[in-house]
């Protein structure tokens, strides 16, 4: 199993923006020091009081630079929001400082306030994405590139550098509604969810409408599944719960405000019930995420958890929402962080 930290670079009441980077890269620093499998970065846009972590392919290029061994992922690129010639020549030029540690995270994201600000109509954004997606690859794999689409066109362009990884750095695709999972299936790339919104117990139909169709397309093995969740750990079950509560129910109430709005504005579709989300979210417990949408524990009932969800759902990775609501101090998370990489990791990773 992948283990990862999935990190928004949390922004901290009386504290300058200089301190969080500061604080965000230690933590870093010590997933890399602890043998960490990948760090995580989000991206998130005009949300001063959650995330400074706008520029995601930037704050790559300070890690990919800063270490020597962790994997750096996107969790994820917002295609629609880029320029398809400009994101292949940042991310191959991060997988080049890195050394091939580099995996590109793609989704749509639901925050279509976002989209306003940038003057893309979210209603483009389904077709967009594939648009961009197809450009990414042939700018990568092809040493001359023509494209005439929708959105954009060009001809005979050479894009460079190439990717350090042959063919290309690995792809995984966000699937965030019910819909998405078959699709991304048949196209044959890895996908991340979240139990978010779904309990892990929902979340396994989905898995297996997602390898279904990837198995029907003919791809080669079963479909790889990765899941973001929030997760904190501590010596006892008593601290493990207490810690994180005011933290993680100020994270689903954000989710909640963010799902309200998005519903109202334009280029949403019904089958995202966004608004039926929101509402289930606003009326979660703390003992209702405890029971299905968080890992939350010592070492031992987490790693025991995991062995649970690696078999009934065939889970490949998690990315560990270490500071889920941001408002865990600097010394808890890490904490949080080394019981994870020196007391979990370890079970799943000796044969």
């Amino acid at each position: 199993m992948e283990f990862g930290m999935f990190h928004e670079f949390p922004t901290s009441a009386g504290h300058t923006e200089t301190e969080a980077f500061e604080t965000a890269l230690a933590e870093v620093d010590a997933a890399e020091a602890w043998g960490l499998d990948a760090i995580w970065l989000a991206e998130l846009h005009f949300a001063p009081k959650r995330s400074l972590l706008s520029a995601p392919l930037t704050v790559a290029s300070v890690i990919a630079a800063r270490t020597r061994r962790i994997k750096v992922g996107i969790a994820v690129q917002v295609l629609p929001l880029c320029h398809p010639l400009r994101l292949a020549e940042e991310t191959a030029t991060v997988d080049q400082l890195s050394h091939g540690r580099l995996i590109l995270g793609v989704g749509r994201s639901g925050v279509v306030r976002t989209y306003e600000a940038y003057g893309v109509p979210y209603g483009e954004s389904r077709e967009r994405f594939v648009e961009i997606l197809r450009i990414l690859e042939q700018a990568w794999l092809e040493p001359d590139v023509s494209f005439a689409g929708r959105y954009y066109q060009f001809e005979h362009v050479t894009v460079v550098p190439k990717p350090f990884q042959k063919p290309h750095p690995p792809i995984r695709i966000a699937a965030t509604t019910s819909d998405t999972f078959a699709v991304i299936g048949a196209m044959g790339f890895p996908i991340f969810a979240s139990v978010r919104y779904p309990t892990w117990e929902e979340l396994a139909p989905l898995i297996r409408s997602y390898r279904e169709a990837y198995a029907k397309a003919g791809h080669p093995g079963r479909g790889e599944v990765f899941v973001s969740v929030p997760t904190y750990l501590a010596e006892t079950e008593r601290e493990a719960r207490a810690d994180p509560e005011e933290s993680i129910m100020h994270f689903y109430r954000q989710q909640v405000e963010l799902l309200t709005d998005s519903a109202a504005r334009s280029g949403t579709r019904a089958i995202e019930r966004r608004s039926e989300r929101a509402e289930r979210l606003r009326n979660l417990t703390y003992d209702d995420a405890l029971r299905g949408n968080t890992l939350i524990g010592t070492p031992a009932t987490i790693g025991l958890r995991l062995r649970e969800l690696q078999e009934e759902l065939g889970l490949d990775g998690i990315l560990a929402e270490m500071n889920s609501g941001g408002m865990l101090p600097h010394d808890k998370v890490m904490r949080s962080l080394r019981l994870l990489c020196e007391e979990v990791m370890p079970q799943f990773k000796t044969a």
